[in-house]
């Protein structure tokens, strides 16, 4: 009968889990959308993608309402007309009218580990996706009040060659007088690009203009997002304030209301999983940041104050376009707050020394699984003396079990006198019947620290281990991993005293189960944090019980 019972056991184990994995394979996998598309979206930049600087324009001129100007919507350039520029890390795809950045693809950041010769596409402006950085001259006098002012070049396509460290494209128009050179500088081995513009002003007249920068994009889905369950990454747009380092203003928010404040220095950003788009304006001047929701569009950008160049004199206005990666430490270096769109909860004062920490190990060991090992014995080894004293309390109620047992069976019928008893049991035995939990209690916020460093660091992204662990950022594709953790529970569950209650020992018996189902779609870094964890709590905790069952 044991047998029989045991046969049917690891059947239906062994069933469910080729349910689960062929369901995975099925459904459970995010497609790969993410390959550029050849036909280009027929919209472009119209009055209405425009920011109203009403209030930005001297009381001394006259107001341009842009939602009250009505020009015909211009059809895109096809995409053998727009330019490209190429660098080692970025591919970048520009649109004539207007100059905006209509395509970024991420050279050194596969689609997806299945293709890694498709570079992730960042930005883009097709069927399938809008996202485009755009930036213009309005106002009085701006160039691009009509939807985008139709740039000249000399290139088709630019490329950063070997000895370049910096390569700069050029675009030209003139209007009324007025010449207009809009630049763009890329550098070797950097996401961040110079968006400035050249004007001469060789006509009789004072020409007075705004300089604007916004990110526009639809609501479609994140496609760097690939957690199935569990805590998403943000998609939404953030800036930065003197009173919120880090402001976050969902999609949600824009469409019940606009969004506008002044602010000195900053920078608008445009967040979803691993990469980050942002204009960062002149530091030391004060620019007019806004959002909003148009036609199905989410914008968020800023403007400035608008500029008067007299006759026969030249400016220069400009800004800084940060398109690629979460790095840390390079998001810091462009500009204060900025490192902080790598968003790791509430609990981010735990999360970033955990990050500094596993990034120092990664630098010797060369492999993030291994890291992520020596980090779990590195906070193993933090919090000894604490899973020490959990330990021993359990130890201590495993030993007392028989005389709590006695205590139940003598006054089960008395629920006030058997609580008597088991108190002065207790006090006796010098045992705390919540020493257990309070440790483990304490630990939790560095697991869910953890959970979020896994997931929001796009340094583990695609990042191998050994074996089948191609990608430490997302589950096992094999369940393996969880099936070990549940294992390692199990075991430790049989370390630890059996509630006196018989249900909540049947509830303690599931438990482990229940954890396995729960993790088997957790990043499997973390899954391989909680193994390493559970395997050196198992070795601890058996140590500890020994001596006090010897004892």
């Amino acid at each position: 009968m044991d047998i029989r019972r045991i046969a049917i056991i690891v059947g239906l184990v062994i069933t469910s889990y080729l349910l689960i994995y062929t369901w995975n394979a099925d459904y459970g996998q995010v497609a790969d959308d993410n390959a550029p598309l050849v036909n280009e979206s027929s919209e472009s930049l119209t009055n209405t993608d425009l920011p109203s600087v009403a209030e930005a324009t001297s009381s001394d001129q006259p107001v341009i309402d842009m939602a009250a100007v009505q020009v015909p919507n211009s059809s895109a350039n096809t995409i053998n007309q727009l330019i490209t520029v190429e660098t080692d890390v970025l591919s970048v795809r520009i649109n004539p009218k207007g100059g905006e950045i209509s395509e970024v693809q991420l050279k050194a950041y596969p689609a997806s580990i299945d293709n890694p010769d498709v570079p992730f596409v960042l930005m883009e402006n097709n069927q399938r996706r809008t996202y485009i950085a755009q930036s213009g001259l309005i106002g009085r006098d701006g160039i691009d009040n009509d939807g985008g002012a139709l740039f000249q070049s000399d290139v088709s396509s630019l490329q950063l060659v070997d000895g370049q460290d910096s390569v700069t494209l050029v675009l030209s128009t003139e209007r009324n007088g007025v010449l207009f050179n809009k630049e763009f500088t890329f550098r070797r081995g950097d996401y961040l690009v110079d968006v400035n513009y050249r004007i001469n002003n060789q006509s009789a007249e004072t020409w007075q203009g705004t300089l604007y920068a916004q990110l526009k994009r639809d609501g479609s889905q994140d496609p760097s997002s690939m957690t199935a369950m569990g805590m998403q990454s943000y998609l939404g747009t953030a800036i930065t304030t003197p009173q919120d380092r880090y402001k976050k203003i969902s999609f949600d928010d824009l469409e019940e209301q606009p969004f506008k404040e002044n602010i000195q220095g900053g920078w608008a950003a445009l967040l979803q999983h691993y990469f980050v788009a942002a204009w960062v304006p002149d530091s030391e001047q004060a620019h007019t940041y806004n959002g909003r929701y148009v036609r199905g569009n989410y914008l968020i950008g800023f403007y400035d104050a608008p500029v008067n160049l007299a006759s026969g004199d030249t400016t220069e206005l400009g800004a800084q376009l940060y398109v690629g990666p979460k790095i840390q430490s390079r998001l810091a270096e462009i500009s204060d707050n900025l490192e902080l769109t790598i968003d790791y909860g509430w609990l981010w004062w735990i999360a970033q020394p955990l990050f500094w920490l596993l990034d120092f190990i990664h630098e010797y060991v060369g492999n993030w699984g291994i890291a992520i090992i020596l980090l779990t014995v590195v906070i193993k080894a933090l919090f000894f003396k604490l899973s020490a004293t959990s330990y021993r309390s359990m130890a201590n109620m495993r030993k007392v079990a028989p005389k709590m047992q006695a205590i139940k069976e003598r006054f089960g019928d008395n629920r006030e006198k058997l609580g008597q008893e088991m108190m002065k049991l207790y006090r006796d035995e010098k045992i705390n019947p919540l020493g257990g939990c309070l440790p483990i209690l304490v630990q939790m916020p560095v697991f869910i620290a953890l959970y979020w460093v896994l997931m929001e660091s796009v340094e583990l992204r695609q990042a191998p281990f050994f074996l089948w662990i191609k990608d430490m950022s997302v589950m096992d594709p094999y369940f393996i991993l969880p099936l070990i953790m549940g294992a390692s529970m199990f075991i430790q569950m049989k370390l630890n005293p059996t509630p006196p209650d018989p249900m909540q020992a049947r509830v303690m018996q599931f438990m482990p189960v229940i954890f396995t189902i729960f993790f088997l779609w957790f990043p499997a870094g973390l899954v391989l944090y909680w193994v390493v964890n559970n395997i050196l709590s198992i070795a601890q905790q058996y140590v500890i019980t020994r001596n006090v069952e010897n004892a």
